[in-house]
């Protein structure tokens, strides 16, 4: 089995200059932790996530610590994501992000998942377009269906 038979194909996407607060309507709207980030000719650019946001939202001295139950209070994160909220998606998105190619298999692409604790995967073809998206949960029906094999 290919990526192109088990990826979606009408994928949202941000271009590099839509604002955070924009990034987590869509996600909220679409039920995405991430989105992949485009140029204007739709070349895979970038990723922003759920987490890459949390990250960008609190104090620089509190992100160098294991734990966020050192945040003596949320209000923290709340002041933190209301200075982000309007910045473009191109601050704080990866810009090197993990993406497989619409003819990996689809064993690779799970691999790739669980070895990177990622929820979803870009889907690209070989001049770097989005074509699409893998997530997680898809990978884990159709494990859970016993038709993942190559």
């Amino acid at each position: 089995m290919k990526v192109e038979d088990i990826m979606l194909k009408d994928v949202t996407s941000l271009a590099e200059d839509v604002t955070i607060d924009r990034f987590i309507t869509l996600c909220e709207r679409h039920g995405y932790s991430a989105l992949p980030v485009v140029d204007s000719e739709f070349h895979l650019v970038g990723l922003l996530s759920e987490s890459m946001v949390i990250k960008a939202s609190i104090p620089g001295y509190l992100s160098l610590m294991q734990s966020t139950s050192f945040i003596p209070d949320s209000q923290q994160f709340i002041k933190g994501l209301g200075h982000i909220l309007n910045k473009p998606v191109s601050e704080i998105m990866d810009k090197n992000p993990t993406k497989v190619y619409y003819d990996d298999t689809a064993l690779h692409v799970a691999d790739v998942i669980i070895k990177k604790s990622l929820k979803i995967v870009p889907v690209v073809d070989y001049d770097n377009r989005l074509i699409g998206i893998v997530r997680r949960i898809k990978l884990l029906s159709l494990a859970a269906k016993g038709i993942l094999e190559e």
